[in-house]
């Protein structure tokens, strides 16, 4: 995955507090064990920790203006997206947002741009406090993406994905995946509270999937405003395995055989590896968000 090296980065939807002291809240997931339970429950890739019960308090993470210069300093051009993780997870939250912008304008909708949050250790948010340990996230109280970088490093090491930037793009927009569901009135079918292989929460999960992979579809022409031209120059055959193998990473069944030593498909929340990768492909290959009903 190559980005134009002169496009210019849009850090506006970027919020930093990593390494700020978040005050209030008490974080109820902590690290080791703790969070791979969490992980079992399937709350990786999810929507966020109030719906397993994982949160405290409704505090808004505080945002320093030490850590939003910073990162405003930093991550100026799409050559810094090349150079740099954090710079190149910014370029990939425009080129997700930009698409989906231009898609609801094209189907006569507006979208929302929702802001990421770049956070370590632990946030609070309106969906509660979170550790890093419950992994990526969106909360629909206050319409954002929550995101530990170091996540991307246990993605590699824990659950054994591949890894490569295109792994890391894919859950980026997975989770604006979700955004896109909350606009578009789908996320609150997996509000239910029921588990399980044809529950209301797979189904969600996997269409976040294959939202992920629609915006996939059209990354390398979704134009960047900046410069006319798309900002993402070129995806390979190589960087969709590393998608394709990153989603089957995070599948319920796999998760759960590697962490509990069995599969318990009634507990499952995100659907299995095969699911996931399929969905994921769904969407790459057909690029049309309307082939995305897993409810049918």
């Amino acid at each position: 995955m190559q980005f134009d090296d002169d496009a210019d980065l849009d850090t506006s939807d970027v919020q930093d507090v990593r390494g700020s002291r978040i005050p209030g809240g008490r974080a109820t997931v902590g690290g080791g064990i703790a969070g791979l339970i969490a992980l079992i429950l399937g709350l990786f890739f999810g929507v966020g920790p109030d719906q397993l019960g994982l949160s405290s308090g409704n505090d808004q993470p505080a945002v320093t203006t030490s850590s939003l210069d910073q990162i405003k300093q930093t991550c100026r051009k799409g050559r810094d997206a090349n150079a740099r993780e954090d710079c190149r997870t910014v370029a990939v939250i425009n080129s997700v947002q930009d698409f989906w912008a231009q898609e609801f304008a094209r189907r006569g909708g507006t979208y929302t741009r929702s802001p990421t949050v770049f956070f370590s250790g632990r946030v609070n948010t309106a969906c509660g406090t979170a550790t890093s340990a419950v992994g990526p996230f969106y909360c629909p109280g206050d319409r954002k993406v929550y995101l530990d970088l170091g996540f991307f490093d246990d993605l590699r090491t824990k659950f054994g994905s591949s890894g490569g930037p295109f792994a890391q793009a894919y859950v980026v927009a997975h989770e604006y995946g979700h955004h896109v569901q909350d606009l578009t009135g789908t996320l609150g079918r997996a509000q239910s509270g029921v588990t399980g292989t044809n529950s209301n929460s797979v189904k969600v999960e996997l269409q976040a999937d294959c939202y992920a992979g629609v915006w996939a579809h059209h990354a390398t022409t979704t134009k960047d405003p900046s410069t006319g031209r798309p900002l993402i120059k070129n995806l390979t055959p190589a960087d969709i395995r590393d998608g394709l193998d990153a989603a089957a990473a995070v599948g319920d069944d796999r998760i759960q055989r590697e962490f509990q030593g069995r599969v318990t498909p009634e507990t499952w929340t995100h659907g299995s590896s095969a699911q996931r990768q399929q969905w994921f492909y769904q969407g790459y290959r057909t690029g049309d968000m309307a082939q995305c009903n897993t409810f049918r």
